[in-house]
């Protein structure tokens, strides 16, 4: 349970990060760039806490899927990015393979 935990945070810290990077405009602004590197290093931090029980194929599947889920959500809140019907049925078809992998796959340490 306590891997599940520093993958939920290494996937928001990500989040952070990378929403953070279009602000810091090229690393050019400094407060943003620090939020950039902290927020990646939290991640990768937590994702190598994460992989000494989850194997890495499923811990990757899941950061990264759920990542581009809520980066996406987060630019279409608060950067004004416009979401069409295909990206809406991309999101929902990744979020359905985390989930499958997650509720059905042997492959996954529970």
């Amino acid at each position: 349970m306590k891997s599940w935990i520093f993958l939920a945070i290494a996937i928001v810290s990500e989040v952070i990060g990378t929403s953070a990077l279009k602000a810091s405009d090229g690393f050019s602004r400094l407060w943003p760039s620090v939020l950039v590197v902290l927020g990646y290093a939290v991640a990768f931090y937590c994702l190598s806490l994460t992989l000494r029980t989850i194997p890495v194929g499923v811990a990757y599947a899941v950061w990264s899927g759920l990542g581009v889920v809520l980066i996406t959500l987060v630019a279409w809140l608060f950067l004004d990015q416009k979401l069409d019907l295909p990206a809406l049925v991309g999101m929902a078809l990744i979020v359905a393979g985390v989930l499958v992998m997650n509720l059905f796959s042997r492959s996954v340490a529970h």
